[in-house]
C-alpha cells in the first residue's frame, strides 16, 4: 500500500508585475484562498518579454514568485490572472504566456474551472475595468467559469481607490506610489476566498 498522499488542489495565482504592485495584490488574493480548507494557493509569475530574440531570463528568478510552468496552469483547480494595465489591456508578458496555451484550449483542459482577473493601474481611471474585461476573454475561450466580486463585499461600495465587481484592482499612483489600501486588500481576499470555494464546488 502506497504512502504517497495525493496533491492538494490549488488555485493558481498567475501574474506579471513590473514594479511590485500587482505582486502585492497576488499575495492578498492568496491570503483569501488560505481561508478555505482543502485547497491552497500557488503563486507564480511570468517573465518579461522584449524584442531580444535570444533567451535572456534566468531559469529561476532572482526574487519573487517562481516562473509559471504549463503544468502549473494545466493542473490548477482555479485560476486568478493579474497584470498592470497597458492601454486598457493586459501587459504583453501575460498575454504571451496565455497565447502559448492553445493545446490546453483544444483539449478543453481548463473547461469548467473557475477563473478571474486582477489589475493595478497608475492613474485612477487608467483602464482598470477594461483591462479586467479583456483579460477575461481568453478565460472564456478556455471554457472557464468567471468569478468576480459580489457587492456583499462592503469594501466595493466604500473604496475610494481600486476595487471593482469585475475583479480586484489597485490605484498605484504615478508620481507618488500608493500602498494597497485596506479596502483593496479586503476585496482581494474576498475574491481569493470565493475563487477557492468555487474551485472546490466545481471540482465535485
Amino acid at each position: 500500500m502506497s504512502n504517497v498522499q495525493p496533491e492538494q488542489p490549488y488555485v493558481l495565482v498567475l501574474y506579471y508585475s513590473r514594479t511590485g504592485q500587482t505582486a502585492t495584490l497576488a499575495r492578498q488574493i492568496a491570503r483569501g484562498i488560505a481561508r478555505v480548507g482543502g485547497i491552497e494557493a500557488r503563486i507564480r509569475a511570468v517573465p518579461p518579454v522584449s524584442p531580444d530574440t535570444e533567451a535572456s531570463q534566468p531559469a529561476v528568478p532572482d526574487e519573487g514568485a517562481p516562473w509559471a510552468s504549463r503544468d502549473d496552469l494545466a493542473n490548477c483547480a482555479g485560476l486568478a490572472i493579474g497584470s498592470p494595465t497597458r492601454f486598457g489591456n493586459m501587459a504583453a508578458p501575460l498575454k504571451y504566456f496565455l497565447d502559448g496555451t492553445g493545446d490546453l484550449w483544444v483539449s478543453g483542459t481548463l473547461a469548467g474551472r473557475p477563473a478571474g482577473a486582477f489589475t493595478s493601474t497608475g492613474s485612477l481611471h487608467g483602464g482598470q475595468e477594461s483591462t479586467l474585461l479583456t483579460m477575461m476573454m481568453p478565460l472564456l475561450h478556455h471554457g472557464m467559469v468567471l468569478c468576480g466580486v459580489p457587492y456583499s463585499e462592503q469594501a466595493l461600495s466604500a473604496t475610494t481607490s481600486g476595487g471593482t465587481p469585475y475583479g480586484p484592482s489597485h490605484w498605484a499612483g504615478t508620481d507618488t506610489r500608493h500602498a494597497v489600501s485596506d479596502h483593496e486588500k479586503a476585496i482581494c481576499q474576498t475574491f481569493g476566498e470565493r475563487l477557492a470555494r468555487l474551485a472546490l464546488k466545481l471540482a465535485d
